[in-house]
Parts: structure tokens; sequence; C-alpha cells
């Protein structure tokens, strides 16, 4: 037999089989006078158990594994795993699966955020936020969404369910709304402008001291690559007073962690 011929009986194409040849899955045949391959009936079952075991979800190398040992015991220990990965992948679709109709219920009472699909601790936080036209604001929450996905979950819950009574209390979300509306103003502002140390300092006083061990060194973290990235989001004087209030947040949470560890010791 040809290669074509090989190939189509096999339900494979001819660069698949030479690709088998390239990988030691395939015996190469002897070639005819004038440099063609000629295939008999072993390449064809040859072939044929390779196409069955990939089609188990086997990967090349694990194929030649099993090609290998003629006893088959490759074989029952390579199947072995597949299954249990296949498991695996069953009980992680099965989670997918019941956080996606969570999200459609969701969705159904229009509980869903516009920044969804979320954490229910992010979303119970961005549900108790009252609405605001800020642009500051609209920013705050990209933010949220972001550490969402990347604080670890533990860090996660305490930092949302942390703001979370914050953001019930009328009185403080009044309070947060003029900080926005403060930030909004500096749009155009240079990094030197007089009102960036005192509206820093109030963003510094207005986060609860229950969450100062999330800021913990914050300096520092705005000198990183994502720090930085994530000042330049904002506009000069934006960014100065952020800067500024994770400085001060940095500081406060040692003099905390000073004031404690006396405590401790006395």
């Amino acid at each position: 037999m040809r290669i074509g011929e090989l190939a189509a009986l096999a339900g494979v194409t001819p660069r698949t089989v030479r690709h088998y040849h390239q990988l030691g899955l395939l015996p190469e045949p002897v070639r005819r006078a004038n440099g063609y391959r000629d295939y008999g009936l072993r390449h064809a079952v040859a072939l044929a158990r390779i196409r069955r075991l990939t089609e188990l979800g086997l990967g090349l190398a694990e194929v030649r594994d099993v090609l290998a040992d003629d006893a088959g015991r490759e074989l029952a220990e390579v199947l072995e795993e597949l299954d249990a990965d296949l498991r695996r992948q069953l009980a992680e679709l099965g989670e997918r699966r019941a956080r996606l109709a969570e999200l459609r219920e969701q969705a159904r009472l229009g509980r869903l955020p516009a920044e969804g699909p979320v954490s229910d601790e992010l979303a119970a936080l961005l549900g108790s936020i009252t609405p605001s036209d800020s642009p500051m604001a609209a920013k705050d929450r990209e933010h949220l969404v972001l550490l969402d996905s990347l604080v670890p979950p533990e860090q996660r819950a305490a930092l949302f369910e942390g703001l979370r009574p914050f953001a019930e209390d009328p009185a403080f979300a009044g309070r947060v709304q003029g900080l926005y509306e403060r930030l909004d103003a500096l749009a155009d502002a240079g990094p030197d402008d007089r009102r960036v140390e005192p509206l820093a300092r109030e963003l510094a006083g207005s986060v609860p001291d229950g969450l100062l061990a999330l800021a913990g060194d914050g300096g520092s973290r705005a000198d990183s690559a994502f720090g930085q990235a994530f000042l330049d989001d904002f506009a000069p004087a934006q960014a100065a007073v952020v800067r500024r209030m994770l400085e001060l947040l940095a500081d406060r949470a040692r003099a905390a962690g000073r004031h404690g560890g006396g405590e401790r010791r006395s």
C-alpha cells in the first residue's frame, strides 16, 4: 500500500502518518525501487491501534510507552491514570456548572453586577455600594474586580467582607463619594498640586483599622511593576494622591504593629 492508501484505511491523513514515523510510533516500511514506501498489513494494524489510543485521550508520548510494552502492563497503568484525570475533569466541570448556575440565577434576579462574573464576596460588596456617576468611583470598581482575581481567596474574603459594613453605612458612603469627587477634580492637575497632600491624608484616614494589615507595605508595592502600572491608570495628580495615601497607610500599619508588639511583650 502507498501512504495515502494506508492513511485512508486508518482514517487519518498522510501527514499524520509521516508525523508518527518521525516520533518513532510507526515503524518505517521498506521502500520500493522508485523510493515510495510500501506499507503492509502490520502497519495498518499498528496505525489503527495508535488511533484508538489517541481517541481515548492518551498523549503521543503515552502511546509510545504503551506500544513499547508488549505485555500490556503499561497500557493498564496509563488507562488508570487517564481515568483518574477524567474524573478530576468531571469534578471541575461540575463545580464550574454549579458556579454558572449561581450566576445565571443572579442574572435572572437582576443581581449580577455589570462587572461580573465576580466572587460572591465582591458581588455582595458591589451590591451594597450606592451607584455613582463619578469617573473615579467607576475606576475604583474596576480595581476591585482586578483584586478579585489577584488576591488569594482567604485574603479576598477578609478584604471584601471587611469593606462591606462601611459600604452599607450611608454616612461613610457619603464621605467616600465626596472623596471621589475631589479626586475627579484633580483630573487635569499636576502632581505638585496643593490639594494632593490633604486629600491623601483624608483617604488614608478613611481606611478602617481592620483593613490596615491588607495595606501592608503599600509604599514599596507602589514601586513594583504592578504598582507602577496601577498608578499609571490615574492622572498625574490623582496618582500622586494614591501614592501618598499608600505611604501613609504603610506608616500607619507599621506603627500599629509596633504598638501591638509592645503590648504583647508587657
